[in-house]
């Protein structure tokens, strides 16, 4: 996947999310982060935000998360003493249930599938052609019950 299929990739992704109708609307990515964004105000009017947190376990995923509730004018923080892999926000439950989190699953899916093809294309182009896993071996067989002392 190139660049520009992938960006293609994430404005249908968002388009999805928006609730799109038509095939003008899955191009127009302004049109849908608009819609989006009037559907989580009515739904702040319905049911007000509430805190959230979320554990991202990397940079990559992280970014994308903070970008993608910025986008939506939410505002991310961590209190002081929180690991850099929490994100924290109030928003609406039904909102993050709907929209925000399955949105951020397929858009990270997505850019990770592209990052992975990319991270092997290069390793395999500057530094090895092969850049499978280890391979598994049987494990060593244990000590006896009397460890061994170096200084013996």
């Amino acid at each position: 996947m190139d660049e520009a299929k992938l960006r293609e990739k994430l404005s249908r992704i968002e388009a999805l999310f928006a609730g799109a109708t038509t095939e003008g609307e899955r191009v127009a990515a302004a049109e849908a982060r608009r819609r989006i964004q009037q559907r989580l105000e009515s739904v702040e009017r319905l049911d007000p935000p509430v805190e959230f947190q979320f554990t991202l376990a990397d940079a990559w995923s992280r970014k994308l998360f903070l970008s993608l509730l910025r986008r939506y004018e939410l505002k991310p923080y961590r209190y002081r003493g929180q690991r850099r892999t929490t994100v924290m926000v109030k928003v609406p439950k039904p909102f993050v249930h709907e929209t925000l989190w399955p949105e951020f699953q397929q858009i990270n899916a997505a850019m990770r599938a592209y990052l992975d093809e990319v991270t092997d294309r290069i390793i395999a182009d500057v530094i090895h052609g092969d850049s499978s896993e280890a391979s598994e071996v049987a494990a060593p067989p244990k000590l006896g019950p009397r460890a061994i002392d170096i200084g013996e």
